[in-house]
């Protein structure tokens, strides 16, 4: 190839067209930023989008129907109330993490095991914090990782309060890998006890010689907003320190339920 043909061949590759969908959603995005500061009616977001109005139209009726936009009479577009759902969801995270992260640490390093941090994410839990602890060990957890409900610590702490309904609804929606062939009612008796002692375990059943303690972290209502759990390998985890460490999970879960405005007085190591 000679340099001619080497220069065209950038130019198209950097003139490609993006992935299907991209563009879209790009647009949908500056319509969103463009009304940020005032609602502003069709025709001025067409000039300043630099789009024709019907392409404006159709995108602006779709976020009025996810409640991303509103329509204001006289006005025009403005930001829906679904960004200030999603605002303070945002929020309550980044806020959550920052709170947890000092308790995180210690019990860390008061156990030397990995300590995770993490919120419902719809039928999955997302992790937000991992702190790997001293021991040579690999778990599989990553910040940001999305895992099962059903079958690990921090997932079942934050299932505690659910109704039977519920839980049977997302036990359902898990894969036959994430539950360990474990059947509902089995795995129900298991919840009645967690939620009867306000902690939860996982017993080798999310992954292979890996076990958690885990607690839920409530707000200021008592709501589960976040859990927490204590994972190593089953070789530091035997049935008798799973035992002894429930009162020190529970404990780090309400400290930083306590920062998150919870006011309960129960004794975390009796109930």
């Amino acid at each position: 190839m000679n340099k001619s043909q080497s220069k065209a061949a950038k130019s198209d590759k950097k003139s490609a067209p993006p992935p299907a969908g991209t563009q879209t959603l790009l647009r949908g995005l500056d319509l969103l930023e463009a009304v940020v500061e005032r609602p502003t009616p069709l025709l001025a977001l067409s000039l300043r989008l630099q789009l024709n109005r019907s392409t404006v139209h159709r995108l602006a009726s779709s976020l009025v129907e996810r409640g991303y936009l509103k329509l204001v009479s006289g006005e025009g577009y403005a930001l829906g109330t679904k960004l200030l759902e999603l605002g303070f969801a945002a929020r309550k995270q980044i806020n959550l993490a920052r709170v947890a992260r000092p308790h995180l640490e210690q019990l860390s390093d008061m156990t030397g095991d990995a300590v995770h941090l993490g919120v419902l994410d719809g039928d999955k839990a997302l992790y937000l914090d991992k702190l790997p602890g001293r021991r040579r060990i690999e778990i599989g957890s990553r910040v940001g990782d999305r895992h099962p409900l059903c079958s690990t610590g921090l997932g079942k702490s934050l299932l505690l309060d659910r109704t039977h309904t519920q839980l049977r609804i997302l036990f359902d929606l898990e894969d036959e890998g994430a539950k360990r062939a474990d059947d509902f009612d089995r795995w129900r008796q298991k919840m009645e006890q967690y939620s009867a002692g306000g902690y939860s375990f996982d017993l080798e059943e999310n992954e292979d010689q890996i076990r958690c303690v885990g607690a839920p972290v409530r707000d200021e209502t008592g709501e589960i907003v976040a859990a927490i759990s204590v994972s190593s390998v089953a070789q530091y985890m035997a049935d008798d320190r799973m035992q002894e460490l429930i009162g020190t999970v529970k404990e780090s879960a309400l400290a930083i339920s306590r920062e998150l405005g919870w006011t309960s007085v129960v004794d975390v190591r009796s109930r």
